[in-house]
């Protein structure tokens, strides 16, 4: 069902629904993954440790009583784990390395096995980061983007897991985009709070990289706080170990969703603080309100904006509506704020609610592209 829901895809890399099983170091192989993830989109296996540093930093948290993945040959663990992978999830590989070299081979191999690499810039143990692994590249930022760019030269498809409110995150965002990575996977802890949903709305109007949001998802309504602020797939960890049918339940319940609404990781109105997406969602701008901050962040001006909107409409059933308040589907809101002149348009032009909601995707997207400035430099 979900394969033809939803459209989700980087590079040679396809998602069939937008839940992901996260990483846990010496939990999350393929035997875990196959039972508790068996109808996940993506599988996050690891960490798996790379080198001799990061080997010797495990086998220490080893005998202190913490799990974790080692292996002399740990490529050929790797390799023998993806193979292992039985559901037909997508399968990403989490690792850690001190140094450079392990890291191109194992993401030479990860893409041959048409796997995703995720460069782990999250583990925080000290010895972690005394060896300059885990979140030690989030404090080495040219490293880490010399990283990536090399890695990616590999052609594999490139995840990196990083831990929120621990540098600038719209900085942090901003340098993985633009050093080439595919997908950053955010781990949006806030210490004593939980999810820090503010932090994904801020990763989602920083770059537009595939956004995995991680934290705190343990049911449905959490996971669609995390698509509303803009991320494209939530991911979970420990909430499988308390609720082994986690992931089973919230593949069911995104894809009635996404059957219901046509965009299951819709945006909140930019009057409620949501993000550039929500501009789909915005009326026309002729009174002062928060949607002239936002469209001036991407460089438009109130004319540009208005003209970029209706370009868009033009030849779509979005150019109907003449009894709305401005006179055109394509100023009105989201289908779930209540709206009977919008939806007795609906009804008449025989558009249904997820078709209205796809071609306010389509609109969103068309006015990213066409914006002066990029996300990725707006500010």
């Amino acid at each position: 069902m979900s394969d033809c829901l939803f459209d989700l895809h980087i590079g040679y890399a396809r998602f069939k629904n937008p839940i992901a099983l996260a990483p846990m170091a010496g939990i999350v192989d393929s035997a875990f993954a196959n039972q508790y993830a068996s109808n996940a989109g993506l599988v996050v296996l690891g960490a798996f440790n790379l080198d001799k540093a990061s080997i010797a930093v495990a086998s220490d948290l080893v005998a202190r009583g913490r799990k974790e993945f080692i292996s002399d040959e740990p490529t050929e663990l790797i390799k023998k784990e993806i193979r292992a992978i039985t559901s037909g999830s997508t399968v990403a590989v989490n690792v850690r390395s001190s140094t450079l070299e392990p890291l191109i081979e194992a993401a030479k191999i990860v893409k041959e096995e048409g796997a995703i690499l995720e460069l782990n810039a999250h583990c925080r143990q000290p010895e972690m980061l005394e060896a300059g692994l885990g979140e030690a590249l989030l404090h080495d930022l040219p490293r880490l983007s010399a990283w990536i760019r090399a890695i990616k030269e590999t052609g594999v498809v490139l995840s990196v897991k990083v831990r929120a409110n621990v540098v600038n995150d719209v900085e942090l965002a901003r340098l993985i985009d633009k050093s080439g990575a595919d997908i950053i996977h955010v781990d949006a802890v806030m210490e004593g709070i939980g999810a820090d949903l503010d932090i994904i709305l801020n990763y989602r109007d920083a770059t537009r990289l595939f956004l995995i949001g991680n934290n705190s998802v343990k049911d449905f309504e959490a996971a669609k706080d995390m698509f509303s602020r803009g991320a494209d797939m939530v991911s979970v960890a420990r909430g499988v170990i308390e609720n082994p049918e986690l992931i089973r339940e919230l593949v069911e319940n995104v894809n009635l969703y996404q059957q219901s609404i046509g965009w299951y990781n819709a945006p909140k109105h930019v009057c409620s603080e949501g993000d550039f997406r929500a501009l789909a969602f915005c009326c026309m701008p002729v009174k002062p309100c928060p949607v002239h901050e936002k469209f001036r962040k991407l460089g438009y001006t109130a004319e540009e904006f208005a003209r970029t909107k209706f370009d868009f409409a033009k030849g779509t059933m979005l150019e109907y509506g003449g009894d709305t308040c401005f006179g055109s589907l394509v100023w009105c809101c989201k289908i779930t704020k209540p709206c009977w002149i919008r939806d007795g348009v609906l009804n008449t032009i025989g558009l249904s609610d997820a078709e209205y909601m796809k071609l306010k995707e389509q609109l969103a997207k068309y006015v990213l592209d066409h914006a002066r400035i990029p996300v990725n430099e707006s500010h």
